[in-house]
């Protein structure tokens, strides 16, 4: 017979494995490349000796005259709060006891709420790998009724629970509504509850429930134009400033030339290329007009990718339009305080019933946030023509 006893043990023993081994290595081909480690995470807050330009200590000399003068390493301290990622699975207890007698079927119901939840978090820690930790999904055109008119529906789905940011006060306008509808066509979303004429208005930013300014330090901080940067100032710490360029046809030099800036200002050694859908589709169409064959190469986690002498080329969902990340993977790291971990109680147990409600939950749980040793590294090409 199924009870909730039985079900805590299966989630502990039999799913968490398999849950922790998808989110760490299948919600893309970025995070796959990008070593997790629990290092340098002291209490709450991740904190990091960063080198940066090279050892002063050497020189040349006569034969009997003094050594050069000792100057190691110049070493910058990265300070970060760890991020707290959640995913909440949800059960009736009247969907358990109909399966009580029927193992089964129960499985099926725990399976199928276990899928959700990976399917969810794949989305959104995918999402936040290229955000800039403020956890902006969109910004909002116009509002009539329940229909919102968006920038971008990229970042969105049906079934999100969202918040909308006000872009005055940057406080919630109006909170908890789930995405119903997404007319990815028009850029539209349509919520639930009451209609938001009025209260929401253009400018405002839409944000997953309670993630505002909460979420992984990615892709967008480092080639955003913030004054700060893991605490340092970017103005007096000009090697924070990653390689940025404005283009518009892509082809083979555009991003040699990138590489090489790469390489000559920082010794960056780039291995992995990002981009989004549009922008693969051009540089596609730019080898086939220009090669006899387009390489295509296999990545670790059963991904597929083309090629750049070597350099895999991927496309991601999550990537603004016209733009493409050059990067060094081995110079990012996902510092964490745990792998995830079922949020437990003073008694032990992963499944909790909801304060008077017939309902019960379980919350996944990791604190983590994502460090790239060398910004100086990296490399973006904006504004490029997408096919």
């Amino acid at each position: 017979m199924v009870t909730l006893t039985s079900a805590d043990n299966a989630l502990k023993t039999l799913y968490l494995g398999v849950v922790a081994e998808q989110l760490n290595t299948a919600v893309n081909p970025l995070l796959a490349r990008f070593e997790q480690t629990s290092s340098d995470v002291w209490g709450k807050e991740i904190r990091k000796l960063a080198p940066f330009g090279i050892n002063g200590g050497i020189g040349a000399g006569t034969e009997e005259g003094e050594l050069p003068t000792p100057a190691g390493n110049n070493y910058a301290q990265f300070v970060l709060t760890l991020k707290n990622l959640y995913g909440t699975i949800e059960i009736s207890d009247k969907a358990i006891r109909a399966s009580a007698d029927n193992s089964g079927a129960f499985v099926n119901l725990l399976e199928a709420e276990m899928e959700g939840l990976i399917r969810a978090s794949k989305f959104n820690f995918g999402r936040m790998l290229y955000g800039d930790g403020s956890g902006t999904l969109c910004k909002v055109v116009s509002a009539t009724g329940n229909e919102i008119s968006v920038d971008s529906v990229n970042n969105v789905m049906e079934g999100m629970v969202v918040d909308v940011i006000g872009n005055s006060g940057k406080t919630p306008v109006v909170t908890a509504r789930r995405i119903v509808d997404v007319d990815r066509e028009g850029k539209k979303i349509t919520v639930s509850g009451a209609a938001v004429t009025g209260t929401v208005t253009e400018g405002d930013f839409l944000t997953v429930q309670g993630s505002y300014n909460k979420e992984l330090t990615g892709l967008g901080a480092i080639f955003g134009s913030t004054e700060t940067l893991y605490g340092l100032k970017r103005a007096s710490n000009k090697w924070l400033t990653p390689y940025k360029k404005t283009v518009s046809a892509l082809n083979d030099v555009t991003i040699q030339k990138a590489i090489d800036a790469l390489e000559e200002t920082a010794g960056s050694a780039a291995d992995f290329i990002v981009c989004s859908g549009g922008v693969k589709r051009a540089y596609q169409d730019y080898l086939i007009t220009n090669r006899t064959n387009v390489d295509v190469m296999n990545l670790q986690g059963g991904y597929k990718a083309i090629s750049y002498n070597g350099i895999p080329v991927v496309s991601d969902r999550f990537v603004p339009a016209g733009t493409m990340y050059i990067l060094n993977s081995s110079d990012f790291h996902l510092h964490q305080l745990c792998d995830w971990r079922w949020l437990e109680g003073d008694d032990g147990r992963i499944i909790k019933q909801v304060p008077n409600k017939p309902v019960y939950t379980a919350t996944l749980v990791k604190y983590a946030d994502l460090i790239c040793d060398r910004p100086i590294g990296q490399a973006m090409l904006s504004g490029i023509t997408e096919a």
